[in-house]
């Protein structure tokens, strides 16, 4: 039956909007926003996830406040949402100006964590690279993503504390991203199984500047192989400015010895005329993304079928051993503070190592910085 939005013209292929153009299991189309002050405590992420031929759909929240992280995660069967107002569970989006301004709700407290938060966006948002990877010949990803930096106004609750967001404090980051990627419950592993990847390594780091704001994203194979590689300077409208491209970032990452957890980084960047930049970053606290919030790590992932109408609230303590021996084995977000010509910006910081990577000196899955 036809799908509320196929009373608007903007079909891309002779199908429902209900359906997707791949047969892909793969197939999403995806929220991610994060929300942070100026120390990293609370740091809060949170999105809403939709995967047409899994028919399902589901959201998240998870706030890290000292070494607990509080997750609430929602799932449900996708039929005939009104996707122009996504919705799961205790979670809502409401888009007042596509690109611009975004109202995001969560009525979860029983479950440990609510909130009610308005999103402004400080500078255009930008399109990033188109993302390709593949592994021994298998499409692990193939998305596409828009990004953009912003401030936060509303109110945060966690675990009974409810928490001021002002805009002269709070920022954060958002994507938005659809294709392909792995969800759901895991395929078989084929190839996979025998011939192991050696390595991963991933940095995407957006910031907000007074001025600007900088994207830089690299995906390295094991040894050094760029699959992704963009670094971009977005203007504010108002200036009539197209995104500046900053070159072929190099990246010094600081990490803590005996751990690849990072402290900072050097990222050398280039202006267009050749100028060099360098970029500092100084991390502050991080959420685990393999502890609670969906993306690998326990008993759920995005995508997965838990049923109608299911909703979770987790508790993890950072500091148990099973946890911390999990967490590096994962993406860490970091609040970032940054600094680039004398000027101070924030964002965000998210790395990605285990395995092999050989610009880093980790020779396998056990090497760590000295």
């Amino acid at each position: 039956m036809p799908h509320p939005l196929d009373e608007f013209p903007i079909h891309q292929a002779p199908l429902s909007m209900a359906e997707v153009v791949t047969s892909d299991r793969n197939a999403y189309d995806r929220y991610y926003f994060n929300a942070h002050g100026r120390t990293g405590d609370p740091f809060a992420l949170f999105g809403i996830g939709y995967y047409p031929n899994l028919g399902v759909v589901d959201g998240y929240v998870t706030v890290r406040t000292g070494d607990r992280q509080l997750t609430v995660r929602a799932s449900d069967a996708l039929d005939l949402q009104d996707r122009l107002n996504p919705e799961v569970g205790p979670f809502k989006i409401e888009v007042i100006e596509p690109l611009q301004e975004l109202r995001f709700t969560c009525t979860a407290d029983d479950h440990g964590v609510g909130f009610d938060l308005h999103w402004r966006g400080s500078f255009p948002a930008v399109d990033e690279v188109p993302h390709l990877w593949k592994t021994n010949g298998t499409v692990v990803l193939d998305a596409q993503r828009f990004a953009q930096v912003g401030t936060w106004e509303g109110e945060l609750r966690v675990d009974g504390t409810t928490h001021a967001v002002t805009p002269g404090t709070w920022l954060g980051t958002r994507d938005r991203s659809w294709g392909i990627r792995p969800v759901g419950e895991p395929a078989g592993p084929g190839r996979a199984a025998a011939e192991p990847i050696e390595g991963f390594w991933w940095n995407y780091v957006p910031l907000r500047f007074d001025e600007f704001a900088l994207v830089v994203i690299v995906q390295e194979d094991p040894d050094g192989h760029r699959v992704l590689n963009d670094a971009v300077r977005i203007w504010p409208a108002e200036s009539g400015k197209r995104p500046e491209q900053l070159g072929w970032p190099r990246i010094d990452v600081h990490y803590t010895s005996g751990t690849r957890i990072p402290e900072g980084a050097t990222i050398h960047l280039t202006e267009p005329d050749g100028t060099p930049l360098t970029l500092e970053i100084e991390c502050k606290g991080y959420v685990a993304l393999n502890a609670g919030t969906g993306y690998g790590g326990d008993s759920w992932t995005h995508g997965g079928w838990k049923g109608r109408d299911w909703i979770e609230g987790v508790d993890i303590d950072l500091t148990d051993p099973g946890v911390a021996a999990m967490v590096p084995f994962g993406l860490l977000d970091h609040v970032a503070r940054a600094t680039i010509d004398g000027k101070e910006g924030w964002g965000l910081f998210e790395l990605g190592t285990f395995g092999r990577h050989d610009p880093s000196g980790f020779a396998d899955y056990g090497s760590v910085a000295p």
